[in-house]
């Protein structure tokens, strides 16, 4: 699927009329509003809805708001998701937009409120046709004046201040709710999610339904929506700061935006595809660098044994992507063009295991091997189909998911070749083993409870045990290098089991191998399939790779 690019297409004129009256009543209730109020929905009198030329900077000559571009030099190798920004209403003090290392964009921003029938702060959007996710952590800088100072993510029809609106709002004192507006100049509405504090917080448009879902960092998302809200076809969407209090300007930070496009209603899964992104994660930070977005379906980066390089598939290849200067080369796999996305290196570097398709078993997964620098492959499994998953420590033995008999289970086999050994039994799925660096134990996932959830064995397949609780379906369980910690995909449980199907909201989770504290949280990702199925730790154990995804 080809990367949404019609965003900035010119906006048609949409104009209401606003009464003196009516914009009397807003003023009023802004400069009377103490930020505690919530008082019941009032009908208002129709704004004037000014649709603006985004294909452009501009300065309207009459009737419209004067925007600007973000500067994208520093955020992020330049892919700031977000186009411009403006102020939003009358504030009596002009906000700003700067982006800064590592991937962070600073807003400031003023405004009595942005409450009943007028927002006033400071914008920074792009126009986004159609469903979205968006996302980010956020955090006030400083002590703040007011305890109902704003941030958050908001998409509106226009930037007129009375504009219908949904918001997914942080405040000072650190309630957090989903406001919205229904109609141009009416009193705002809230929905308060059950909890404090949330410096995560993600925003979807489903049609004309809102969700907000908002966590402390770490912790699984707490949602609410709002249905019925008309905000258009075409709608502004974007992060915000509001003072609330128009003598006074915030600042506040707003670190790992992502703006998402989720697949389009006739989307068919394993035969359209959408973009993937590989992203880096600081494990300890949460702080996430994208690093290679080609808009094509990549899928499960690896990390070399020197730090330097990635592999990845994509279209059947296998790929090797530059850390350093972005570039990308294929990987020389001979004649085989099918490769899939279990692939995993040697720990010394010399060797890459793949798993691809063999026309000599109709099709089915294999596992072979060829130098990491690429050459002619040698086939290690007999049987189909296989999908390969890790090495042992002394890059003798590989372990791999086989189906046999109608039920997937964990083998291993020599690396020279000979024959597999057959470690889990259960009924139901059995993949993505793993062992851990010492050799003393394999990882891996397992359906056999009625939830998918890692276990551990020993290498000869006894002593096995569950690791998480099955709170959520839980997949491909990644030991760090140092043997602390291990990272895995978690679903949701409107998702079967046994499957992990692409582009998904799943989170990143990670927890001691000991299990001496419950897994928490190290990113909110869009994504699933493809996304950490191999192993993908960097050698300093500090950082990982994935894949996101996006129309």
């Amino acid at each position: 699927m080809a990367p949404y690019g019609e965003a900035r297409k010119k906006r048609t004129q949409e104009r209401w009329i606003l009464t003196i009256a009516g914009l009397a009543v807003a003023v009023a209730r802004i400069l009377s509003c103490d930020g505690s109020a919530r008082p019941p929905v009032a009908a208002g009198p129709p704004a004037q809805e000014v649709r603006l030329d985004f294909s452009r900077p501009t300065v309207p000559a009459s009737g419209g708001v004067a925007y600007h571009p973000v500067e994208q030099g520093a955020y992020d190798d330049g892919r700031l998701p977000l186009d411009f920004h403006a102020d939003l209403g009358t504030p009596k003090k002009s906000g700003s937009a700067r982006t800064a290392k590592g991937g962070t964009i600073v807003i400031e921003g003023a405004g009595a409120n942005m409450w009943f029938g007028q927002d006033e702060g400071h914008f920074v959007w792009k126009t986004i046709k159609g469903d979205f996710i968006v996302s980010a952590r956020v955090a006030f800088e400083g002590p703040g004046v007011e305890d109902h100072r704003k941030i958050g993510w908001m998409a509106r029809s226009t930037l007129h201040g009375a504009s219908a609106q949904t918001s997914a709002v942080v405040h000072g004192d650190g309630l957090v709710s989903l406001q919205f507006r229904r109609e141009p100049a009416t009193d705002t509405e809230e929905i308060r999610l059950p909890l404090e504090g949330a410096d995560q917080i993600q925003l979807e448009r489903r049609g004309s339904t809102y969700v907000m879902s908002a966590a402390r960092f770490g912790e699984p998302y707490v949602s609410e929506k709002i249905e019925g809200v008309d905000l258009g076809a075409e709608a502004l969407v974007g992060l915000f700061v509001c003072s609330h209090n128009p003598d006074v300007v915030e600042k506040a930070r707003f670190t790992n935006v992502r703006v998402t496009l989720p697949p389009p209603v006739d989307f068919v899964p394993y035969r359209d595809y959408l973009g993937g992104a590989i992203e880096l994660l600081d494990v300890d930070t949460g702080t996430r660098r994208t690093v290679y977005a080609p808009g094509l379906p990549i899928q499960a980066p690896n990390w070399s044994e020197n730090g330097r390089f990635l592999f990845f598939n994509v279209d059947g290849r296998i790929e090797r992507l530059m850390l350093g200067s972005g570039r990308t080369a294929a990987v020389d796999t001979g004649a085989i063009m099918s490769n899939n996305n279990d692939h995993v290196p040697s720990w010394d570097g010399k060797w890459l295991g793949i798993s691809h398709d063999s026309d000599d078993d109709d099709g089915g997964s294999v596992v072979s091997i060829v130098p990491a620098k690429g050459g002619r492959p040698r086939r290690v499994t007999a049987k189909a189909p296989s999908y390969l998953h890790g090495w042992s420590a002394d890059d003798r033995m590989l372990v791999y998911t086989g189906e046999r008999g109608g039920n997937f289970d964990i083998y291993r086999i020599p690396v020279a070749g000979g024959e597999e050994v057959r470690l889990t039994d259960a009924p139901g799925l059995d993949d993505g083993p793993e062992y851990t660096p010492d050799g003393t134990f394999v990882y891996f996932n397992s359906a056999r409870t009625g939830t998918m959830r890692i276990w551990r064995m020993r290498p000869d397949g006894s002593g096995q045990e569950p690791v998480t609780d099955g709170t959520f379906h839980d997949w491909f369980p990644h030991v760090s290098p140092d043997g602390r910690r291990i990272v895995f995909l978690s679903f949701q449980k409107d998702v079967a089991p046994d499957d992990h199907p692409f582009y998904k909201q799943v989170y990143i989770r990670m927890m001691p191998v000991d299990g001496s504290a419950p897994p928490k949280v190290v990113a909110y990702v869009f994504g699933g399939q493809g996304t950490i199925n191999v192993p993908s730790w960097a050698p300093d154990a500090k950082r990982i790779a994935f894949v996101s995804n996006s129309r």
